[in-house]
């Protein structure tokens, strides 16, 4: 039997079989929910050992973690891109709104994985479930139209995050619900403008 003794990081692996392993736990947990996985369904799928998986992750909470750090980094890194050059408040924060749902429409089983599979009893102990860099950057542009008089002062930035995410969840999860039958972020527009009038002071919302 396997030991689940973990003795090197994910990030000492090689980078090729590190993706090998986020790409096949993506398609198997996007499939089935968590418990209905097992290490050896992973290592096979990935084409690695099964000692190879325990080595550098120790356990299939370890793995799945790893792999929402890692995804979610790439949501980081589209949105401090798409970031650059935008001027205006209100275009900024539009375009995080954008990034969110382009990003969960090309990678819906991501989506998936966080809405099946993840407990979010056992994520919100992990610092993958912080996600510092993401959520910062979120709270900075919120924390900017504070601070310009923008947005509304009636609650603070976390309760914003708060709203704004709760929104964007529901979007995205009945979008997946209905089949995904039309683009998601074609709507980013029309419900970021929906968005805005809840959020921003009365005289900015024209």
């Amino acid at each position: 039997m396997a030991s689940n003794a973990q003795t090197k990081t994910p990030a000492e692996l090689d980078p090729d079989t590190r993706a090998r392993i986020e790409d096949a736990m993506l398609r198997i947990f996007s499939r089935r929910e968590f418990h209905k996985v097992g290490m050896a369904d992973i290592a096979r799928e990935a084409r690695v050992s099964l000692q190879t998986l325990y080595k550098y992750y120790g356990s299939k909470e370890t793995l799945l973690f790893s792999g929402l750090d890692s995804w979610l980094g790439q949501l980081t890194q589209r949105m401090l891109d798409h970031l650059q050059g935008i001027q205006t408040y209100k275009d900024r924060l539009r375009k995080v709104f954008w990034v969110v749902l382009d990003y969960f429409e090309a990678n819906p089983r991501v989506a998936q994985v966080m809405t099946t599979s993840v407990y979010v009893s056992a994520w919100r102990n992990e610092p993958s479930f912080r996600q510092p860099q993401l959520m910062g950057e979120f709270l900075r542009v919120l924390a900017e139209g504070r601070e310009q008089g923008v947005l509304t002062d009636e609650v603070d930035e976390k309760t914003l995050l708060d709203f704004i995410y709760g929104v964007g969840s529901r979007v995205i999860g009945m979008w997946m619900h209905r089949g995904m039958r039309e683009p998601l972020a074609e709507r980013a527009d029309v419900l970021f403008e929906m968005v805005w009038r809840a959020i921003a002071k009365p005289s900015k919302n024209n």
